[in-house]
């Protein structure tokens, strides 16, 4: 940042009074910009013995399969930005069951927030934000072309859950690419 938004002013970057990391500071209008972690939200959906994935049709990662998630919006919760990515990407309706993975990724400043979903209806299809929407079984997971470490991580947290017949809430710290 080289400017306020709220006055034009230049800013600089410092440690405020009673602060102990850099931010930048406005000295006209005295405002101090906090650089936050930005929230993704999204779903695993589950149909019989099969979850339901999406081919990015965006970058990052164009063409690599995910689970429907992206960017909380402000004014809704993070169930309503779960259901909302989840009709935005695959243009499906889910039950939400709960809150399943809650990951921490330092390295970009994000955390991920992953719901159990439920799909009454086997009813998807693709959106401007995926070329592809698909079920799979575990074995015809492609492992090797999934976008995300975070996807990797939760869709072998649900296949070890599910062969042991409970899905508790799972936590996890990613400090790099590598993770």
């Amino acid at each position: 940042m080289k400017f306020c938004s709220n006055c034009a002013n230049p800013l600089r970057l410092g440690i405020p009074d009673e602060d102990n990391l850099p931010r930048h500071i406005c000295d006209n209008c005295e405002t101090i910009y906090y650089h936050n972690p930005k929230v993704i939200t999204g779903c695993l959906p589950v149909y019989q013995d099969k979850v339901l994935l999406c081919k990015r049709a965006i970058e990052p990662r164009k063409g690599y399969w995910t689970l429907p998630a992206g960017f909380m919006e402000n004014n809704e919760s993070t169930m309503e930005g779960a259901l909302r990515e989840t009709y935005e990407e695959a243009n499906a309706h889910v039950e939400i069951s709960h809150l399943y993975t809650l990951t921490s990724i330092v390295h970009v400043n994000q955390v991920q927030l992953i719901y159990l979903a439920h799909m009454e209806k086997p009813e998807y299809a693709p959106s401007n934000e995926s070329l592809d929407v698909q079920l799979f079984s575990e074995k015809d997971i492609p492992w090797d072309e999934l976008a995300f470490s975070t996807i990797k991580n939760a869709l072998n947290f649900y296949f070890e859950d599910r062969r042991l017949g409970k899905f508790p809430l799972r936590e996890i710290t990613l400090n790099s690419n590598n993770d």
